[in-house]
């Protein structure tokens, strides 16, 4: 499987010639990725991630990213929202077709108390969507 290396996220950064300081947006969906990691490393100042459609189980490596306004996450294997206690910026966060079930939701919602600015979650095809106490 593939990973997410600063080699692939210089790739996919080709309108920023590959220049990774200053990097605000990258798309690494469809990757097949199983792991978020690097990210942290070399693009402190990303503002919009793209991972939506990889195989990741886990949501890791992202607690650094303080200027990330938009997180997408949809179409991945994750059980439960955590590691982005340190994402100050967080606006949008889209967890679409994942697998958070109503036994993770509590602690999901727990671990976005930090993420004050948070405006729109997005849940639609996950299991705790079909939770009667969940609102569309």
């Amino acid at each position: 499987m593939p990973r997410l290396t600063e080699e692939l996220i210089r790739k996919r950064s080709e309108h920023n010639d590959g220049v990774l300081a200053d990097l605000e947006e990258v798309a690494l969906h469809q990757q097949e990725l199983e792991k978020i990691e690097s990210l942290e490393a070399c693009c402190r100042h990303i503002k919009i991630l793209l991972l939506q459609n990889n195989i990741i189980p886990k949501m890791e490596g992202l607690s650094k990213l303080r200027e990330l306004d938009y997180l997408n996450l949809a179409l991945n294997n994750i059980s439960k929202i955590e590691g982005i206690e340190g994402c100050e910026s967080l606006k949008k966060l889209d967890m679409t077709v994942n697998f958070v079930g109503v036994e993770e939701l509590e602690e999901s919602v727990y671990n976005l108390k930090a993420n004050i600015l948070l405006e729109d979650l997005y849940l639609t095809g996950n299991p705790c969507a079909d939770w009667s106490g969940c609102r569309p």
